[in-house]
């Protein structure tokens, strides 16, 4: 049994859990299966002192449990999105014990869609999406619940409609104006919920739609005005959503100089390059 800490030094805020559960489940009561590819991550809050403080895991749950428990708990309850089982998880757990004050709940689900042979989608083969989807779900003990959904890994690009021009400028900079340039980026987002009771697929399909239509519908003088238009686009349409953040690093394509080879390069050969980038992010929110 550990010694009781001096007054002086005490434990701050803590949690502890189970991460990187890979949990695939097929749907297989039908001649049509359908498959989730999901990655979760189980977190608690709680009164844990006893543990830190004396070595006393009576009040601990497990995080083999935690493990246990996603795939048990997905036999019955992944049936749908994956803010509804996470939230189906974070009431599980929240009754776990006393001590259990707050649980969250992440998940990762990675993208598989029907291959299509002659045009229709196959019953039971898939190819994965690029792109990955994504969930948050916190809860406590008062019932409370809230909700995040979230895009990653998301690659768009568009050949022309984009410009950096009239920018500030001090003694340092050297880049010039263009009002033609490739814009490239890779999308990340997350948006918050006021709701819990949603149909969350159609919602996430509708932000991915909104957010990839928008990219392409206007001349962008800027990633920053790209991303703001973005976001109030999903929020004209969806009243179900508080706010939403995007991150956008700019993967710049630099045009390659062929003058020296005697070749004219009319925009058409550049270079991709990976670092340094620009790092543009930011919350679209409705005014309190």
């Amino acid at each position: 049994m550990s010694e009781t800490p001096p007054p002086e030094i005490v434990l701050g805020r803590n949690n502890y859990g189970k991460s990187e559960v890979r949990l695939f489940k097929v749907k297989r009561d039908t001649a049509v299966h359908e498959v989730w590819d999901l990655n979760v991550r189980v977190i608690l809050e709680g009164d844990f002192d006893a543990a830190h403080y004396l070595g006393d895991n009576s009040k601990l749950l497990a995080t083999d449990t935690m493990r246990n428990t996603v795939y048990a708990l997905a036999k019955d309850r992944l049936i749908g999105s994956i803010e509804g089982f996470g939230l189906d998880l974070v009431d599980h757990f929240l009754e776990a014990g006393p001590t259990v004050t707050v649980c969250r709940v992440e998940v990762t689900q990675l993208r598989w869609r029907r291959i299509e042979v002659e045009g229709q989608p196959h019953d039971h083969s898939f190819v994965r999406e690029r792109g990955e989807r994504k969930a948050k779900v916190w809860g406590d003990g008062t019932g409370t619940r809230r909700v995040e959904a979230g895009i990653d890994d998301v690659y768009v690009l568009k050949t022309t409609n984009s410009g950096w021009e009239n920018f500030y400028r001090d003694r340092f900079t050297t880049l010039p104006d263009t009002d033609d340039r490739v814009l490239a980026t890779i999308v990340t987002a997350k948006w918050e919920y006021d709701i819990i009771d949603a149909d969350f697929d159609h919602l996430w399909d509708g932000v991915m739609a909104r957010t990839l239509e928008t990219f392409t519908d206007h001349y962008s003088p800027s990633v920053q005005n790209t991303l703001y238009r973005m976001g109030r686009a999903v929020l004209e349409e969806f009243p179900e959503i508080e706010r939403i953040w995007y991150s956008f690093p700019n993967v710049h394509h630099i045009a390659y100089d062929l003058e020296r080879f005697g070749t004219d390069n009319d925009g058409e050969i550049l270079h991709a390059t990976q670092d340094p980038y620009g790092q543009i992010e930011g919350w679209v929110e409705r005014r309190p």
